[in-house]
């Protein structure tokens, strides 16, 4: 059998969930038989919708929901932008940081204090009570302020049309270009 040409080799895409609701990603499923397309033209390669464990390298394509909350989440960012030709923006949280900086008006210690010590639910301190959960940096971002980020998908969520407009450009080895009424937050 004659090796695939490199013009001929599917798409590496990849997803990722960062400080988010997921409905970017319910959005991404609801593109229904448009992902039979897409998959014909794409390898996914990482997604919390699939069970792989470790971000891979020499990915064409990632699309990042949600925002930069926690040490987690900046690893994964930085690692992302490493290994992948280009990243786009997924939905507001990314873009826009969103809901989750609304955390940024308390402190972290005043959050946790807040919810979690002083709370109903009280959560012991120290030892291995605090490598339950990874720590939180002290600003919520948008991933473009870690990361340098090729193209924003606006959306809470993107809709399906603004999914699949963006993606098949990709596919189409083109650049994201969304029309005018594609641009809009919310």
């Amino acid at each position: 059998m004659a090796k695939k040409q490199k013009s001929d080799a599917k798409i590496r895409l990849a997803t990722a969930w960062l400080g988010g609701c997921s409905g970017c990603h319910m959005s991404f499923l609801d593109l229904d038989e448009k992902l039979v397309d897409l998959f014909a033209a794409a390898d996914l390669v990482y997604s919390p919708i699939a069970d792989i464990k470790e971000f891979p390298h020499d990915v064409d394509v990632t699309l990042v929901e949600g925002a930069v909350a926690n040490v987690d989440h900046l690893e994964l960012a930085e690692k992302i932008r490493e290994r992948s030709k280009i990243v786009i923006s997924f939905g507001d949280c990314a873009v826009t940081g969103n809901v989750p900086v609304l955390r940024n008006k308390l402190g972290v210690e005043d959050l946790l204090t807040a919810v979690y010590r002083e709370g109903p639910g009280a959560i012991p301190r120290g030892g291995e009570a605090d490598k339950v959960m990874p720590a939180l940096i002290p600003k919520v971002l948008p991933l473009h302020q870690v990361i340098p980020v090729d193209a924003y998908l606006p959306g809470c969520p993107p809709d399906p049309e603004r999914i699949w407009t963006a993606v098949s450009a990709l596919l189409a080895g083109q650049p994201v270009e969304l029309p005018e009424e594609m641009r809009l937050f919310g």
